[in-house]
């Protein structure tokens, strides 16, 4: 079964499109062509590089949120549901301007996954720069694999996951530089170079993410009290762990080429 894939540039990174369901090339096409117009608006809409994008012009006051998109709205809400659940890790505006980025792109692909399976497309992979949605049957006898860069030695990977289902979100240093903010602290935070998640689908899994990096070396604790979410993380001097669950998705024995890395 050959997969359908497509990469396209977009909120600062590439998103590829690996699609796995057969199907007329044309209707495929289609429905490739919406998911990635809705991702170009919610760039235009959520960027906090444009100056004109709802979320740079809301920052500085030029709007309300009332005066913005009811999506916009939507994504605040849940900016505020994680800052909760994360007790102020996961924080919009930690940096002191409004930047909900550490759960636009997760919360986008998560949005383009439920179009595609909603069009008659559920067999999918959709990688937006090392933060994955993978949903149904990957056509050749085995789950989704995912291979996870070491932060130290980046032509090589620290572990490879497999999972039938779900979502599979890394954040950290050894790319961006120190780019999450302790919100508590109010400065950059440096104690984990890399920092994986994997749950059940991608919008909470990418927040859950950033925020646990924000935590430092109080994540793992936080992590393992999660249901239906693992994680696996490289401090800063190197040091490896995992929390308990975590193992179930490691693979031993691998294929030595799995389909995408983070």
């Amino acid at each position: 079964m050959k997969p359908t894939r497509h990469a396209e540039q977009v909120m600062g990174t590439v998103v590829s499109i690996e699609i796995r369901t057969q199907g007329p090339q044309a209707e495929l096409q289609n429905s490739i062509d919406r998911v990635v117009a809705d991702l170009h608006w919610v760039d235009a809409t959520f960027s906090t590089y444009k100056p004109d994008s709802e979320i740079s012009r809301l920052d500085r006051g030029e709007l309300t949120t009332s005066d913005c998109h009811p999506l916009v709205r939507e994504v605040l809400a849940l900016c505020d549901q994680l800052h909760s659940e994360t007790g102020g890790y996961f924080d919009a505006r930690a940096g002191g301007h409004l930047d909900p980025s550490g759960l636009v792109k997760g919360w986008s692909v998560e949005r383009a996954s439920a179009q595609l399976t909603a069009d008659g497309w559920p067999d999918h992979a959709i990688d937006a720069g090392g933060d994955v949605r993978l949903r149904g049957n990957t056509g050749v006898g085995r789950p989704w694999q995912v291979a996870l860069r070491h932060p130290f030695q980046l032509d090589a990977f620290c572990a490879v996951v497999g999972l039938a289902e779900g979502a599979v979100a890394t954040s950290g240093t050894y790319e961006r530089g120190f780019h999450v903010i302790d919100p508590h602290r109010g400065r950059p935070a440096t104690a984990v170079s890399a920092l994986t998640v994997i749950g059940p689908e991608l919008t909470r899994t990418d927040a859950y993410a950033t925020a646990a990096v924000a935590m430092g070396l109080d994540a793992p604790l936080w992590l393992d009290s999660l249901v239906d979410y693992e994680a696996f993380l490289i401090d800063a001097d190197g040091n490896g762990s995992a929390t308990s669950g975590f193992d179930r998705y490691r693979l031993t024995g691998r294929d030595p080429t799995p389909r995408g890395s983070i």
